[in-house]
């Protein structure tokens, strides 16, 4: 169902392959009483152990010169944090569409606290019933089998949603500016690097969270999707962001676009997992070459996330041998090249108002401001927003953000001190970046909103 596809261009086989090397369950057991089930579960949220493999030598020499220079003292503990993946923090996105009755309790009894402010769930899920009505995915059944949570990397797994305390929902949202962005989307955390056990992909049934680094949701919540937009994911796989963007609204159209094969498979895998077959109508996944759509679909969307294909700075540092890493940073030096590229097809195929919104998982200003930056100067008919109050003030205490330059100022380096108020909101700035820090070791994040006037 979820492999329906809309091929308007084809895409060749040289430039499929050399995307392709810049990639990343649940079971019912009726029987199964739910005192057991939560105690298992507990039972399985463990601390993140440590890599078995070592950092490749050639990436982590190449890192230390670049991030030096463009981080300042900012890069010592971004540095440790990324070459220490005990310390690693994992969020948990809840998914909406799965009937839970108690992982939100097991959530808050670990520790677990609430990223975002709440709207009032339980109305969200009354109001979606006339198009979403339940699935038989799930209807009348707990599934946290214990049987089911196998040991795999978090980028594998998907999101889960269930309804916060009212107390603590209005609590949060008291600390919050009035114009953040509120949305039915939940997100955990633990301020420890604790491991919520992962869910196994069984075809016929919806998982009930996903397990993400919470900063990947800061474009979600920067693309602010209402009810009734048209949506473009233009990298959509493996398909975390495209769930979190059905998790805050419920778009006309949700296009999920991934030219690689293999990964559409995987994206097709992800929505099968989270969405019931009720979006089928509402959610399509498309295999064209995102340079492509701006031509093919001019001016036909609200909302396009362009999460760019990036030089993973976590996945590249602890994935490459050494004999790999030159070849890795060759691939790297050809990245803002197609990055730019995707970025111009989706400032043409969204609609004249509407926005864009531009990440990588990077903490690299090549493959960041710089992209952000040539395209601005090709389209003129464009303006960089300010995410300021809307995502940086609420959300300052659990990220370290810095600020990148102002839009064709003089000084190239960005502000190397995370965001205070003493900073002015005013600034007209590329857009925001998340450094992992000590505690707080979210990131890396660049993230930058595009609005094309009229």
């Amino acid at each position: 169902m979820w492999k329906k596809m809309c091929v308007k261009h084809k895409t060749t086989p040289k430039y499929l392959r050399w995307l392709s090397s810049f990639s990343c369950r649940y079971g019912s057991d009726a029987a199964l009483r739910q005192d057991k089930q939560t105690g298992s579960l507990k039972n399985k949220i463990r601390k993140t152990g440590k890599s078995k493999r070592l950092p490749c030598p050639t990436v982590l020499e190449h890192f230390d010169r670049q991030y030096s220079e463009e981080l300042g003292d900012l890069w010592a503990p971004a540095r440790a944090v990324l070459l220490d993946q005990a310390s690693w923090q994992f969020g948990v996105m809840l998914n909406r569409f799965s009937s839970v009755t108690n992982i939100t309790q097991i959530l808050l009894s670990q520790g677990f606290s609430s990223l975002l402010p709440q709207t009032d769930v339980s109305e969200q899920l009354r109001n979606d019933a006339s198009t979403v009505p339940n699935s038989t995915h799930h209807k009348g059944k707990d599934t946290l089998s214990p049987h089911f949570f196998p040991k795999c990397p978090p980028e594998a797994i998907g999101l889960l949603p269930y309804i916060t305390s009212h107390a603590i929902s209005q609590a949060h949202q008291s600390e919050l500016p009035l114009n953040f962005p509120h949305s039915s989307l939940q997100c955990y955390i633990h301020p420890d690097p604790l491991r919520f056990p992962s869910q196994a992909h069984r075809p016929g049934q919806l998982k009930q969270y996903y397990l993400l680094n919470a900063a990947s949701l800061l474009p979600v919540l920067a693309l602010q999707v209402r009810d009734g937009d048209k949506v473009l994911d233009l990298c959509s796989a493996p398909g975390g962001k495209a769930v979190a963007i059905m998790q805050s609204a419920t778009p006309a159209l949700l296009c999920c676009n991934e030219s690689d094969p293999h990964r559409r498979d995987w994206l097709s895998k992800t929505l099968e997992s989270f969405l019931p077959p009720s979006l089928s109508s509402r959610v399509m996944v498309s295999a064209q070459d995102g340079r492509s759509v701006g031509q093919s679909e001019a001016g036909f969307y609200d909302k396009i996330l362009v999460d760019a294909p990036c030089s993973n700075d976590r996945s590249w540092l602890h994935s490459s041998y050494r004999h790999q890493g030159q070849q890795r940073l060759e691939d790297r030096a050809r990245l803002p090249v197609l990055q730019t590229q995707l970025l111009k097809s989706a400032i043409s195929a969204v609609r004249p108002g509407g926005v864009v919104v531009y990440s990588t998982c990077t903490l690299s200003s090549l493959e960041n401001c710089a992209v952000v930056e040539a395209v601005l100067n090709d389209f003129p008919d464009t303006e960089v927003e300010n995410l300021w109050e809307e995502i940086v003030l609420p959300l300052s205490k659990y990220f370290t953000f810095i600020s990148l330059p102002v839009h064709k100022q003089i000084d190239p380096k960005p502000s190397l001190h995370p965001l205070i108020g003493s900073v002015s909101s005013s600034y007209h700035r590329l857009g925001i970046l998340v450094v992992p820090h000590p505690g707080k070791t979210w990131g890396p994040m660049f993230l930058s909103r595009i609005r094309k006037k009229g």
